[in-house]
């Protein structure tokens, strides 16, 4: 039986990945860690990675940004690996990550779900052959009026996917209010939906003469980001230090 640390427990991807577990035979949530203590638990509950006195193989994180240092400088003073699944990352704290992933294994990925990690794979593919023949790319996300980043770490994962076909040659544009000129060619435009409940929805549009390609995901409810994360968990528990991401836990299926 795999021991987990839940970081952000009492958050509602944490409630949702608490359950899961509960019907899991191959994992165990042990602890939680959240500034909001006051909630009924099946594990113990600590405000602070550092003061958690069980033992445990993994943490899963789904807290906030501003949480995630303090975490990574953890798992690096005491080699535990963590599957982090916080967004709305700074440059500086990708750096911290990947500085962090010396000392301990480190699972991050811009979404946790089966879908849109395969849509990554798509979106090299579709960007290779409709590039070259000219077509435009925009990608389009939407989601619930209470996420504080935008755009969306899947997003711009998702851009990254299409420039790295691209070698790198795109530039990001995230909204052209401020200037009155034709689309350049060589960049990807991002834009940011927020209202309502909406889990998640993810668009890239392929624009070209007369015709558009549209690749879509649409997550109808966060069971799916609380079912990867769980299973990159499991993946994860007892790998040597280094980066890993969804593609290597989709493949070790």
């Amino acid at each position: 039986m795999i021991k987990a640390v839940m970081h952000g427990c009492n958050g509602h991807m944490g409630r949702v990945i608490t359950d899961l577990c509960k019907d899991d035979k191959e994992i165990q949530i042990v602890a939680g860690v959240d500034k909001f203590t006051g909630v009924a638990n099946d594990y113990p509950v600590f405000d602070s990675i550092d003061k958690v006195d069980v033992d445990f193989d993994v943490i899963i994180d789904f807290s906030n940004a501003a949480a995630v240092d303090n975490l990574l400088d953890y798992c690096e003073s005491n080699k535990k690996n963590v599957v982090l699944c916080t967004t709305g990352l700074s440059e500086e704290m990708i750096a911290h990550v990947d500085k962090a992933s010396k000392s301990c294994g480190i699972l991050r990925s811009a979404n946790m779900s089966l879908g849109i990690n395969t849509l990554f794979d798509l979106c090299k593919k579709a960007t290779q052959i409709f590039a070259d023949a000219g077509f435009d790319i925009e990608i389009v996300e939407k989601h619930h009026n209470q996420k504080l980043d935008a755009p969306s770490g899947t997003a711009l994962a998702l851009a990254d996917a299409c420039n790295e076909a691209l070698d790198e040659k795109y530039d990001y544009v995230y909204g052209r209010a401020d200037r009155r000129e034709k689309r350049p060619k060589n960049e990807i435009g991002i834009s940011a939906v927020r209202g309502g409940n909406i889990v998640g929805e993810h668009e890239v549009i392929f624009a070209g003469l007369d015709e558009v390609i549209t690749i879509k995901h649409t997550a109808y409810s966060k069971g799916v980001f609380a079912k990867g994360a769980v299973e990159a968990a499991k993946f994860l528990a007892g790998k040597s230090a280094g980066l890993y991401d969804m593609k290597q836990v989709i493949d070790a299926k």
